[in-house]
Formats: structure tokens, C-alpha cells, sequence
């Protein structure tokens, strides 16, 4: 027997969910118009203007959306993008440009990197295991926001074992020459392997604040532990994404 459930939401929230999916999955791609108000309440049902303006006010806040005066309402360009989360990991050679900067020149769009904090802490549970510490043993903390065209899509919080960078740059409140990739690599620990877990969930209010999230906006969380030889794991990383801002794309081989 089929179970009886009705979707809790409002009706301006069913629209925007189903505009936001055709925007998404590409039916509605960038620089497209929206119908008219009048034809968005026909095509929902008969709904009234105040609901269709509701549900394009919540598209906007997420930044799909923009109303052009006197023109209509369009689809931003780059409303959603995908990345490969192997483009990053590659260390960067002389006069090359970060990853992000360079992964995001090839989309016609301006990285940036902005560096949060460098601490030392006893990391959470989750980071600990992975890292293989001892109880109560310490990681530094490099904490950084990611922004495409000046637009905050992501918070990363990187650990490494403090008895691993101890005396390195990894401690400096400063970008990384090269990056962590190429630094780890240069001390005998380069990178060989990374395993993601990808979580969707409510976001903390530091990420609301660093991500500039709009109200009740969920993120794409992955916790990567990065390994070198011998399966040693050298960096773990929460990586909080922009829901609305941000896809995953996996190449993998299957021979």
C-alpha cells in the first residue's frame, strides 16, 4: 500500500523549488526570461501575484535570479557550476596560479582566496580519527573562504597534524607558497590519494555569516582526508559549499 503524504510547504516554496530545479538541471539556463507574473500564476495553478512574487524574491535572494527593470526576470549566468575536486589537488609549479584562481579563470571568472585564521587546536573527534592523533593531541587549523567573482561559495577548514608541519609554513598567518600540496610534497609527504564524504545539511551560523547564505538555505558538506605514501593521511578538510551555488562533479574509471 502506497503511503499518503502531502508536502508540507507553502506554495511560494513549492514554486521556487521547482523553478530552482529547471534552473539547475539546465531547462531554464543562464540568461533565460521568466514568463510573466500573470503567466507564472497560470502556469502554477491559478496561484495569487503575491505567491509568484514570493517565490521569485526567494530565487533572487539565492542570487539565481535577477529582475532587470522594465525588462523581466532572468536566470543569472553561472547560477550553479560544476567542479571536479581533482583539479585542486595538484600542486602548483613556478608562476603557476592557485588551482582556484586558475579553475576559475578557465569559467571566465575571477577565485579569490581570503585566509581566516591559523591555530593550533585539539581538533573535533571526526578530524582526530582521521588524522590518526592520540587523545588530546593537536592539529593546526587553517581556516579560508573561497570566492568566485567576489561571491562567497566556500569555508574550508583544513587540519594537519601539529607533529607533521611543526616549524613549517603550515603555521604562518599567510599563504602558502605553491600551496599545501606542493609544500607537503617538498617535506616527503606528496599527496597520492583523497577519499570525500559528501553530506548535505543546516548550516552553522558561521557558515551563514562567511558564506552569506539566504535563510533556510542548505549546504553541500565534504570531509576529505588526504593521504601520501604508505596510506599516511596528512590533511583532513571540511569543505562547506553554497547549495545553490555549487555541483559535484566525479570523474572515475571503472577499468
Amino acid at each position: 500500500m502506497v503511503r499518503e503524504f502531502k508536502d508540507p510547504r507553502s506554495p511560494h516554496q513549492k514554486i521556487a523549488a521547482d523553478l530552482r530545479r529547471r534552473i539547475t538541471r539546465g531547462d531554464l539556463p543562464p540568461g533565460s526570461k521568466l514568463g510573466s507574473t500573470a503567466e507564472l500564476m497560470e502556469q502554477y495553478g491559478g496561484v495569487a501575484n503575491t505567491t509568484v512574487q514570493k517565490a521569485l524574491q526567494v530565487l533572487k535572494a539565492e542570487g539565481i535570479l535577477e529582475g532587470l527593470p522594465g525588462k523581466g526576470v532572468y536566470v543569472r549566468q553561472h547560477a550553479q557550476q560544476a567542479v571536479e575536486p581533482s583539479a585542486y589537488m595538484r600542486p602548483v609549479g613556478p608562476g603557476e596560479s592557485y588551482p582556484w584562481m586558475s579553475e576559475a579563470a578557465k569559467r571566465r571568472q575571477t577565485g579569490r582566496i581570503q585566509l581566516l585564521g591559523v591555530e593550533v587546536v585539539v581538533p573535533p573527534v571526526e578530524v582526530a580519527d582521521a588524522l590518526r592523533l592520540d587523545v588530546g593531541e593537536r592539529a593546526v587549523l587553517r581556516r579560508q573562504i573561497l570566492f568566485l567573482d567576489e561571491e562567497p561559495t566556500e569555508l574550508t577548514r583544513s587540519y594537519y597534524p601539529l607533529s607533521l608541519v611543526e616549524g613549517t609554513a603550515v603555521l604562518e598567518r599567510k599563504r602558502i607558497l605553491g600551496g599545501t600540496p606542493a609544500l607537503l610534497g617538498s617535506m616527503g609527504f606528496p599527496p597520492r590519494e583523497f577519499v570525500d564524504e559528501l553530506s548535505s545539511e543546516i548550516p552553522t551560523e558561521e557558515e551563514v555569516v562567511a558564506l552569506e547564505l539566504p535563510k533556510d538555505m542548505p549546504v553541500l558538506v565534504a570531509f576529505r582526508v588526504v593521504y601520501s605514501d604508505g596510506g599516511r593521511p596528512i590533511e583532513a578538510t571540511l569543505m562547506t559549499k553554497a547549495a545553490h551555488r555549487y555541483r559535484m562533479r566525479y570523474r572515475l574509471p571503472l577499468a
